[in-house]
């Protein structure tokens, strides 16, 4: 069993750079590349607690902003539930993090994700 506690130092700055890229393109009201960010975000930052929590906090934040039962619903479990799965390194690989995909689903990493984390020194998750 792995304990994740901290997001390696390398890896963080693409976490954030889709973090920022979410928050411009929300400011603008372009609501699927802004949740596109997230998504990608999500992917990056789920095997670490608090990177992978907040994104899910971020996520619950936009589901009320676009009036989502669906999403706001499907976000609660996620950042109650997500930052532990992290920390234990149980977190289904790849998965995107929306309401719209089963929470325990493991989805391929697209290849961009792959290419960042190969970047930042770090194997890629499977």
């Amino acid at each position: 069993m792995t304990f994740n506690t901290s997001m390696p130092p390398s890896l963080r700055p693409y976490y954030e750079k889709e973090l920022s890229a979410y928050t411009s393109l929300l400011q603008e009201n372009k609501l699927q590349q802004a949740w596109r960010h997230l998504e990608k975000a999500h992917v990056i930052g789920q095997a670490y607690p608090y990177q992978h929590s907040y994104v899910h906090w971020k996520m619950l934040q936009f589901g009320i902003k676009i009036k989502s039962p669906k999403e706001v619903a499907g976000q609660i479990p996620r950042l109650l539930i997500g930052g532990i799965k992290s920390f234990v390194g149980t977190i289904p690989v790849g998965n995107t993090g929306g309401a719209d995909i089963p929470p325990l689903k493991q989805l391929p990493i697209e290849q961009e994700i792959i290419e960042i984390f190969k970047k930042a020194g770090i194997n890629p998750p499977n």
